[in-house]
């Protein structure tokens, strides 16, 4: 019953069950590689129960092909000569005609042994690397549970390679915790940010990756007060210069100028509200981050955002990413924002989008620790880079509230991230947690530079093992 089981195609229900269990029995590398270039591709059996017969053989179907249900004899494959080396290894050449999954089966004799898949990406992501990251996450330093140290390292363990500490009012709790692990290399890439709360509107933007403090810009803001007016409380580091401090006749001053650019604006719309926003989010883009409109459907007692005002943002866009997925786990804030970034698709505006967990509680011990992330299809793991990414358009939003994830973005990526999901990120996140570990055994005192440093360097090298750029 078995052997047959194993002989038919496999149906939804059984597909995702003999991938998973099979990933952990064989390890395929590169598991992407670029459209039209041979890829040399290895299989490695992990394990003498998995060891490979002397008469293994490979085909590879891609998984547009169609599926003949009632013929299996006739799938549509190619069959290559498979070279079953010294080592054990299955290794063949492989040339991918066209950007999708693709299925290795693993034959000895005309019973098939495994089912692995790897997949071909076109020019534009050939040279780009899927990182998974949190752009919007809160410590002790405003109304989370653990310090920004203890959180970094938490993140890593649950296998981010990026994230954004982005406390309330608070720009240098980012700070500290890139400073937490500045004596190392870290496998953990910290960005700079913060979450801006301006006077003159209720509305939650973030600023992820910027060079300095947008809170820090008045003196009435905890950043400012709590860092005793630091200049290196709001800024990364001594080579970037913010602007001075704003006074409030400089503040009225510059909304009535923006506010006098939206003669259109419905009267429904608070306009003082949107010229608040429009305002820091132009400061967060002169920082150099990438400012997000964040969790517009929140039930703080009704929605967050008034609906007329946040259509009114949706129709002017004066933000760089929509916070399409976070923070809850009830359906009404992800499942609205996921219908409206639709809505707004099929009106022509098409805006960049991230998954942030924005998470309040402990990393440890909350379920809404990892509800919601971003995968970024980006060329290094690296500030600039990551925030230019996805002003681009290069990433999916991920729901992890249920067992069954759910992506958010463009189809082409989500296919990408599909598979990413199921095929790379389970290796990357068991690989990600012992990292993590290190990196909190260096916080704690317990670890040296050197030992966080070769971990740091053996993700590069994961990533460069199973990604194969151009």
């Amino acid at each position: 019953m078995e052997k047959n089981r194993r002989h038919r195609p496999p149906g939804n229900h059984e597909r995702s069950d003999i991938m998973k269990i099979q990933l952990y029995d064989y390890d395929v590398f590169p598991l992407v590689f670029p459209v039209g270039r041979p890829t040399e591709i290895t299989i490695r059996p992990l394990g003498q129960h998995v060891k490979f017969p002397t008469d293994v053989r490979a085909t590879v179907h891609r998984i547009d092909s169609g599926s003949p249900r009632h013929d299996f004899s006739k799938w549509n494959s190619t069959e290559f000569a498979s070279a079953l080396c010294e080592d054990g290894c299955l290794r063949f050449s492989y040339t991918a005609e066209a950007e999708c999954e693709h299925f290795i089966r693993l034959w000895s004799g005309d019973r098939r042994i495994a089912q692995l898949a790897v997949y071909a990406v076109g020019d534009d992501l050939a040279d780009r690397i899927p990182l998974k990251g949190d752009l919007h996450m809160h410590t002790c330093r405003s109304d989370g549970r653990e310090d920004p140290g203890i959180v970094s390292a938490n993140y890593r363990m649950r296998g981010y390679d990026f994230a954004v500490i982005t406390d309330h009012h608070r720009y240098y709790p980012s700070l500290e915790a890139i400073r937490d692990y500045a004596g190392a290399k870290c496998p953990l890439c910290i960005l700079p940010g913060e979450e801006v709360h301006l006077r003159g509107t209720d509305v939650h933007l973030v600023n992820a990756g910027g060079l300095f403090s947008v809170n820090g810009l008045f003196d009435y803001s905890p950043n400012y007060t709590e860092t005793n007016g630091s200049l290196d409380g709001r800024r990364l580091d001594e080579t970037v210069t913010p602007p001075p401090i704003v006074t409030p006749e400089q503040y009225e001053e510059e909304l009535r100028a923006i506010e006098a650019k939206y003669p259109d604006c419905p009267p429904d719309v608070n306009l003082r509200w949107f010229a608040v926003c429009v305002w820091a989010l132009d400061k967060i883009r002169e920082a150099g981050g990438l400012g997000i409109y964040a969790h517009p459907y929140w039930i703080a007692d009704m929605w967050h955002v008034p609906e007329a005002l946040n259509f009114y943002m949706l129709e002017k866009h004066p933000f760089d990413a929509f916070e399409v997925l976070g923070g809850e786990n009830y359906y009404e804030q992800n499942g609205f924002q996921t219908a409206v970034y639709y809505e707004e698709w099929r009106a022509g505006r098409v805006h960049p989008i991230v998954g942030s967990t924005d998470t309040h509680g402990s990393t440890e011990h909350n379920r809404n620790a990892d509800i919601c992330s971003t995968i970024v299809f980006a060329h290094r793991n690296e500030r600039a880079d990551i925030v230019q990414s996805i002003k681009d358009r290069y990433s999916v939003a991920v729901d992890s509230i249920s067992k069954e994830y759910r992506l958010v973005g463009e189809f082409r990526f989500q296919k990408y991230a599909s598979f990413l999901v199921e095929n790379y990120f389970p290796i990357h996140d068991r690989a990600a947690a012992v990292d993590g570990e290190i990196m909190r055994r260096y916080y704690l005192g317990d670890e040296d530079a050197d030992l966080l440093t070769a971990f740091a360097d053996r993700a590069d090298a994961f990533r460069a093992k199973y990604i194969r750029t151009k």
